[in-house]
């Protein structure tokens, strides 16, 4: 007997299958099933994810309402078993007086005057990479993304205390990544928690590892940091005191650890293995490049003071942000009283935007597919909409890395890009939406060296 699909409601959605709603169309291809609906169905769709009764918006303006209206009017979408196991409660996922607590806590740690002084950290380790490459080497560019900017994120992070357990850490993360983006596209989101599958058994496996290495690594901090000063971010936690003078506890310190690394690892390594895939397909934008750091930089090392002067470094981080959004959907569950563009939305209905086909939209970014920094000029024809770009969401929950990883990102591409070109062709690598918007497979690359002005 074959299931028979229920016809589309009265607001025009896709059909839905009994039970599953959408939810085998979003499992086979996410990104393609939003920009479906987008272009079949409007700017508001109605559809389901299982039981489950959604909105998707497509509107700029709808987007910068919902996530205006998070903490108000909204409250944040629980995502699943395997998402609260990596994140537990960290800020990410508190919702009321204890995510305003946690925010409180967490946000001097990443505010612009802190990011200042981890730009070394993140200048020496990409030049220290770079001192690694050779001319004509072959790299997988992911992989050396990823490895640096873990580098970078365990020095900003932890200090010192760190060095060693990078590897574990790296590993419990990439297969909490790989259940994770696997939980959310089938039927284990639906799963109560108490079923164990294969894939909640190596996401089980993978966590305990993670808080493991990273209660290992908060002893030794504690321990070598009592009576001294320092300057990582760990440090600023563990002296951050909410309005009643308590600090964050144990298990706070972990969620918030795990929160930070994901944003200072994951998000910023697959902006740049994009961004060096896109500038390779594009001569033009890579000999400008090329021409901007020559000449804002000389040949010397770039400081916190050169991500303003780095004009055209920043708008091709931001374009690379806008074609492959690390975060590629948000959503949030209507409250009492919620509504979108004046049209109430019943409460317990999740709202969905996607960055993702917010940013493939030709109506904010003609040729959407087409990588063009110069779309980031201040004289460009076609101003782009504001909340029509949002790779760090918005609103009050606006991604607290956000500025962390737009300088190490500008950064990083300025150090590696003074001295070598990764030539990996014209072709794009295909995504996977996991927790982030990941490469498949290895994104291999011939190193070749840049412009006259590059060191060594």
């Amino acid at each position: 007997m074959t299931a028979t699909l229920l016809p589309p409601g009265p607001e025009r959605g896709p059909r839905r299958w009994p039970l599953l709603g959408n939810l085998p169309a979003f499992a086979r291809d996410p990104l393609a099933f939003f920009e479906s609906l987008r272009d079949d169905y409007g700017d508001w769709v109605p559809w389901a994810l299982g039981p489950r009764d959604n909105v998707l918006v497509s509107l700029p303006e709808h987007a910068g309402e919902l996530l205006g209206a998070v903490e108000g009017t909204f409250r944040p979408t629980e995502l699943g078993w395997a998402f609260h196991q990596l994140l537990g409660d960290g800020v990410v996922v508190a919702t009321g007086d204890d995510w305003r607590r946690k925010r409180a806590l967490v946000q001097p740690a990443v505010r612009p005057r802190q990011v200042r002084s981890y730009a070394a950290t993140m200048v020496a380790c990409a030049d220290a990479l770079a001192g690694r490459w050779r001319e004509g080497d072959q790299v997988d560019v992911h992989r050396e993304m990823a490895g640096l900017t873990q580098r970078i994120a365990v020095r900003t992070l932890f200090g010192g205390d760190a060095a060693g357990r990078e590897a574990p850490i790296s590993a419990a993360m990439a297969t909490a990544q790989r259940e994770l983006g696997a939980e959310f596209r089938g039927l284990t989101l639906f799963l109560p928690p108490w079923v164990r599958t294969p894939g909640r058994r190596r996401m089980r496996e993978a966590v305990a590892v993670l808080d493991r290495e990273i209660e290992h690594v908060i002893r030794e901090h504690e321990a070598a940091a009592a009576g001294a000063e320092r300057d990582d971010l760990l440090s600023r936690l563990l002296a951050a005191r909410d309005e009643d003078g308590r600090p964050l506890s144990r298990k706070e310190l972990r969620d918030e650890s795990i929160t930070l690394y994901i944003g200072g690892h994951e998000t910023t390594s697959t902006t740049l293995t994009w961004a060096w895939q896109l500038l390779s397909g594009a001569p033009e934008a890579r000999a400008r490049l090329t021409e901007e750091l020559d000449r804002v930089l000389g040949g010397r090392l770039p400081g916190y003071e050169d991500y303003a002067r780095l004009t055209w470094t920043r708008q091709v981080v931001k374009e690379a942000l806008r074609i492959y959004p690390p975060i590629w959907l948000i959503s949030a569950v209507a409250t009492e009283g919620a509504s979108i563009g004046g049209r109430p939305v019943p409460p317990g209905t999740a709202v969905w935007t996607s960055p993702w086909s917010m940013h493939r939209d030709a109506r904010w970014f003609p040729e959407p597919e087409a990588f063009r920094p110069e779309r980031w000029d201040e004289d460009a024809p076609h101003p782009v909409p504001e909340h029509a770009w949002f790779p760090f969401g918005g609103g009050p929950r606006a991604c607290l890395g956000a500025r962390f990883a737009l300088v190490e990102a500008v950064l990083v591409l300025a150090v590696l890009g003074q001295r070598f070109h990764l030539d990996s062709g014209p072709d794009r690598a295909q995504v996977f939406p996991g927790l982030t918007l990941q490469p498949v497979g290895p994104v291999r690359a011939t190193l070749r060296r840049a412009g006259s002005a590059g060191r060594g």
